[in-house]
């Protein structure tokens, strides 16, 4: 079960709606259980029930099943009628709601059926069975489990469901569905972005053929038309009667038309722009016609005349005005691309640097035709000894650790030497 638009979810559009004095509400409430099976129940016991509670209902077989109440009141009544069930034949009850050991029971059942599923695929696998077990349903009261499985064709189970059996301890019921109902019970994305329709408001599953792809100008890549149910996409069927409509007014059968500068071929036709496009050989143009005047010169080209013009239609440009907001486009205030510029001159000032590291000297400083550049001065050898200058005055040395910093004083405990 999904959030937000489920086709289990319903909505009461006659809850607003005052009930006469005398009215005695409809004693059939509508049960829904994981996936998508509904039920109808006769409330017995005139319960207070609302859309949403849990309630204890009577199974098929023993024991008892645990589900939703997903409608109420005179929807039932129009449910039954639009499922063609007779409200006479409705014979299973509600017994009660549910308590807190009741949902615990319910719970610890939905806990096993991941690893149930699991199981019994192995199993399956062991013997070889080409079969595929896509959901487990387990009874509210743990007693029974319902196993819904894929395949090509019949499959002979009998060894599965004792081995089954024996593994689980429960009651087994095993349950054939298609490929659409499998991926209506497990659900998915589908290529446009949204929930599967077959696992939020689709309820019933019509035929899809390939003429619907055809009617609607669309490519026969199987691999864009399918679903992930691997049949063509019920949404193929959505606008169907639309195209039909619209195909009223295109003549068929007509791929060329005969003029006197020669044969023009059709290219593309507009269902519902009702324009077809033609063109002569060798040229590029295509030369767009109302369907009417592809009508009247096809019927000229019976008669044996070739119209001299062919009566292109004038296609006009429309021009696209700005768009203008009503609000403030808070969004867009700070421009992405505003700190290029400050990284582009940071990259030109590391491009400009020396390879020693240095960066270069200014323009300013630069030598310019004008300019006599300054001698530079020789380095002094590091090894020749330095020529003592007669000029120079000697240095003071100090010995010892005189305290009063006096040249030539005496260390305590010993003489200069």
């Amino acid at each position: 079960m999904t959030s937000g638009c489920n086709k289990l979810d319903v909505y009461d559009w006659l809850a607003h709606m005052d009930m006469p004095t005398n009215y005695k509400p409809f004693n059939i409430v509508e049960v829904r259980f994981k996936g998508s099976r509904k039920e109808f129940y006769i409330n017995h016991e005139n319960l207070y029930l609302e859309m949403g509670e849990m309630v204890v209902v009577e199974p098929s077989t023993g024991g008892y099943d645990i589900g939703h109440i997903s409608m109420t009141g005179e929807l039932v009544r129009l449910q039954l009628k639009k499922n063609k069930v007779d409200a006479t034949s409705v014979a299973k009850k509600i017994y009660r709601k549910v308590t807190d050991t009741d949902i615990k029971k319910w719970q610890a059942a939905k806990d096993l059926e991941w690893e149930t599923m699991h199981r019994a695929r192995k199993l399956a696998l062991d013997l070889g069975l080409s079969m595929k077990i896509s959901d487990v349903d387990y009874q509210g009261d743990k007693s029974k489990a319902t196993f819904y499985y894929t395949a090509d064709g019949r499959v002979d189970f009998r060894e599965l469901i004792k081995r089954m059996a024996e593994a689980f301890r429960i009651r087994i019921e095993m349950r054939q569905i298609g490929m659409r109902q499998e991926a209506s019970r497990l659900g998915g994305i589908g290529s446009c972005g949204r929930e599967l329709c077959c696992s939020t408001w689709l309820t019933d599953f019509k035929t899809v053929s390939t003429s619907a792809a055809r009617y609607q100008n669309l490519s026969l890549n199987t691999l864009k038309l399918a679903g992930q149910c691997g049949k063509l996409k019920c949404c193929l069927n959505y606008e169907l009667d639309s195209y039909m409509d619209a195909l009223k007014d295109i003549p068929n059968n007509i791929e060329r038309i005969e003029t006197q500068k020669g044969t023009a071929y059709l290219q593309k036709t507009d269902i519902f722009k009702k324009l077809m496009w033609f063109s002569y050989p060798g040229e590029e143009n295509w030369i767009p016609l109302t369907t009417n005047r592809v009508k009247e010169i096809h019927q000229l080209n019976k008669d044996g005349v070739k119209p001299e013009e062919i009566g292109a239609v004038v296609m006009e440009v429309v021009e696209e005005k700005p768009v203008i907001y009503d609000y403030e486009n808070v969004v867009g205030q700070d421009s992405l691309t505003r700190l290029d510029d400050r990284n582009k001159k940071k990259r030109r000032s590391k491009s400009k640097r020396k390879p020693d590291g240095k960066r270069p000297a200014p323009p300013q400083q630069q030598d310019k035709p004008g300019n006599k550049a300054k001698p530079a001065r020789p380095a002094a050898p590091s090894n020749e000894k330095k020529a003592p200058d007669a000029q120079a005055k000697p240095k003071k040395r100090f010995r010892g650790n005189n305290r009063k910093g006096k040249p030539g004083g005496q260390q305590q405990g010993g003489q200069d030497s």
